[in-house]
């Protein structure tokens, strides 16, 4: 990288909020200081932009900023200067400290912990254009402390199956009889309410002890050994919408979130409302019908609200 974007500004010593409010920006954003007042970031778009919000601010207040693209005469790169490798080190630190805490009595602890630090990792990435092996550690270290905590939080959470998921005929899967395990959590409950939905509107819901338990005639979903189950990097309700060609926009965000409680990973807004909600209602519904048809609500709720919000964006 050879070209840069430099912001110069300077701002009246009295107006300390739109000066304090310029910082936090260009802080947010990555922007290195190369002396007072002379803010650089690698040449793009996205960058050039973040630049004139601050430089439009800047005037706005009485101050002076102009944006300018730059190349070095002498050829230097100035990309050491945008070195996040100590703040994924202390990132690292933190995900060590949840791991020496993670127990089976502590796994949903440490579980909601691991998703603030997933948070933090990804504005950390976002500003990171640089990336190199402190963010690929990090990510990983992450990954793995995701899967342990969900694990045991729900030790009887199914593993990963590696079976091809195909496009299936959903007139297959009328009126019939569909498993799990007893009370269920997210992609149990999401699963249940897509099938339901989308594939089998008389659909009748076992809830299961034990995946043992499950009669011969029923189709087991969300545990080891289940015609429906985690598949790759899937979890069930994904695995759901792939096999049945369920794949609008609006199912795909919702199984982002799904994702995103179950098992960790990138963490949509909804998240933490929704978990909130999901875990009200499970604690007050000791019926699992009963709870499945309350979390069917919130879940038919997010599909407009996202269907609605892509038919504004188009």
């Amino acid at each position: 990288m050879n070209r840069w974007q430099l912001l110069v500004l300077s701002l009246p010593t009295e107006n300390a909020t739109a000066r304090m409010r310029a910082w936090r920006t260009l802080k947010a954003s990555g922007a290195a200081v190369l002396r007072d007042g002379v803010y650089l970031m690698p040449a793009a778009d996205g960058h050039a932009r973040s630049l004139q919000t601050v430089a439009d601010d800047v005037r706005a207040n009485g101050g002076e900023a102009q944006v300018f693209h730059a190349e070095p005469h002498d050829g230097a790169d100035y990309g050491a200067l945008f070195d996040r490798g100590p703040d994924f080190g202390a990132l690292l630190g933190e995900i060590a400290a949840c791991r020496a805490a993670l127990s089976e009595d502590t796994g949903l602890q440490v579980l909601k912990q691991a998703r603030k630090l997933r948070k933090a990792f990804e504005q950390l990435v976002a500003i990171d254009f640089f990336p190199g092996e402190a963010q690929a550690q990090t990510a990983a270290a992450l990954q793995s402390l995701e899967t342990d905590a969900a694990l045991a939080s729900a030790p009887d959470e199914p593993h990963a199956a590696a079976r091809p998921v195909g496009p299936l005929d959903a007139a297959q899967y009328r009126n019939r009889v569909w498993a799990t395990r007893r009370r269920p959590w997210v992609d149990r409950l999401a699963s249940a309410w897509l099938i339901r939905r989308f594939i089998d509107p008389q659909a009748r819901f076992l809830w299961l002890k034990s995946p043992a338990d499950c009669p011969k005639r029923a189709i087991g979903f969300d545990f080891d050994g289940a015609t429906f189950t985690h598949s790759g990097a899937m979890v069930t309700f994904e695995t759901l919408l792939a096999s049945f060609s369920l794949q609008t926009p609006a199912l795909l965000r919702i199984g982002v979130l799904v994702h995103a409680l179950d098992a960790g990973g990138v963490i949509p807004p909804e998240a933490a409302g929704v978990e909130r909600v999901l875990a009200g209602m499970r604690d007050a519904i000791a019926d699992d019908d009963r709870l499945l048809l309350a979390a069917a609500g919130v879940f038919e709720g997010l599909l407009v609200a996202f269907e609605k919000e892509k038919e504004k964006a188009a």
